[in-house]
């Protein structure tokens, strides 16, 4: 994974559009109609088809709100850090479907299926049965109809969707490939309702209720746990805590460390796993590897702006390439052999050229200062200064993780294996790095 997608330890207050909520929505709907057209090649045998990886992938993103949002497939949860864990283990477990094909078969076509089939039940009886939901919208204005239609569609389409995964060969092939089609397009629908209600409600005055299977309208669009890292530093305050222990806390994490976070266990369990592949007791799947690293990177595309060439603002045009990326890594995820080489290519010219450019741009300054450079200017506090360190040391491991994916027979796996390892502690001291700035900037209410 790119390095160069990390946060810089900066603060912004403008809630982000589209939210991360929509954002998931997003992918969750091209996940499933991309599925859904592609298991008419696959049924035909045109194309092979990888379910741990398929199944690994949805339950990553699954976990991944959970511990972003504290938002679970059977609703809204208080997001403490009991969830966050919760989560977490969860993205390990789909992490290793993505990684070690068939290690996992069956417990996570189980997992998944209980999921959406129990969570779908969950909301859709929910949404039937709650007084402050279907009968309340309904007689509301036009965009409340709308989420409530676009509501009790995908709670449907997904508790179906639940059942076809754990009971697979109880429809032909002619049904499941539209039912996941429309159970897509119902996320597109939801995702749209969703976007028209926050600019008809403030968020303040949105109706308290689950509105998607992992997703509810309660909250401003940010994480709960902060708004996205992104503009100028404040004077420290009192006291810079780490993370808090209690589990059942309030989990004030937020998206940018998550993710962080998320790519700090992703590389540094890749890395381990990477020894018994290369002893040939494992088998291994880059598809899945490739496709995980692809998806991720587009939701820090979509949610933070965050490239490999570095942050910019999120235009059309960004959000789009972002989706890109997110079908990208959904397809390698679905079709093994298909994209491997390609996608190779693609994300070692990306860790390469990218990290490049951000170590150029953060060593230029440095030996050129102006004229009029204060020589007394006060040294960086000791957080910055451990910032700049941390974020150099991962421009030169992504520039050779770059080099180890696109020379993959001239570096021993071995080696492979260590760079990921190294690549996931710096991460991960990165995450605690820009945890100490986000209790230093946080405004005290």
């Amino acid at each position: 994974m790119s390095q160069t997608e990390t946060p810089s330890p900066t603060l912004r207050t403008e809630p982000a559009d589209p939210s991360l909520e929509i954002i998931i929505l997003l992918i969750f709907g091209l996940f499933m109609a991309l599925f859904g057209v592609l298991l008419f090649w696959i049924y035909r045998g045109d194309l092979s088809y990888a379910p741990d990886s398929t199944h690994g992938l949805f339950l990553v993103l699954l976990s991944f709100q959970a511990i972003t949002l504290g938002k679970t497939p059977f609703g809204d949860f208080r997001h403490s850090w009991l969830l966050v864990a919760l989560g977490t283990v969860g993205a390990i477990t789909g992490m290793v479907g993505c990684f070690i094909p068939g290690l996992l078969h069956e417990p996570l076509r189980l997992l998944v299926g209980g999921l959406l089939t129990a969570g779908g039940l969950t909301l859709l009886l929910g949404l039937l049965v709650a007084r402050d939901k279907a009968r309340l919208w309904l007689r509301g204005p036009a965009p409340l109809w709308h989420l409530t239609l676009a509501a009790g569609l995908v709670y449907a389409l997904t508790l179906v969707a639940g059942l076809i995964t754990l009971f697979p060969d109880v429809l032909p092939t002619a049904l499941t490939a539209p039912l996941l089609i429309a159970c897509g397009a119902s996320f597109f629908y939801l995702s749209g309702a969703l976007r028209q209600v926050r600019r008809l409600y403030p968020p303040t005055t949105l109706p308290a209720a689950a509105i998607g299977p992992r997703v509810s309208p309660s909250g401003g669009g940010e994480p709960s746990g902060g708004p996205a890292l992104a503009g100028g530093p404040k004077p420290a305050g009192p006291g810079i805590s780490s993370f808090p222990r209690p589990l059942g806390g309030e989990a004030s994490l937020s998206l940018g460390t998550a993710l962080i976070l998320l790519l700090a266990i992703l590389l540094g369990l890749l890395g381990l796993l990477l020894f018994p592949v290369g002893l040939g007791l494992l088998p291994f799947s880059p598809d899945g590897q490739l496709g995980l690293i692809l998806v991720l990177m587009a939701i820090q595309i979509l949610a933070l702006g965050d490239t490999p060439a570095g942050r910019f603002r999120r235009s059309g045009w960004l959000i789009l390439a972002g989706m890109g990326f997110a079908g990208l890594g959904i397809f390698s995820s679905i079709v093994p052999g298909v994209l491997t080489g390609s996608l190779q290519i693609l994300l070692g010219l990306m860790n390469l050229g990218g990290n490049l450019l951000l170590l150029a741009g953060s060593l230029w300054p440095r030996g050129h200062r102006g004229p009029g450079a204060d020589p007394g200017t006060l040294p960086l506090p000791s957080p910055l200064r451990k910032l700049a360190v941390t974020q150099t040391l991962l421009y030169l491991v992504g520039i050779a993780f770059g080099l180890s994916m696109l020379l993959p027979g001239l570096v021993p796996l071995p080696a492979i294996a260590g760079i990921l390892i190294l690549n996931g502690g710096l991460l991960f001291q990165l995450a605690l790095i820009l945890r100490q700035l986000e209790g230093v900037t946080r405004p005290a209410f």
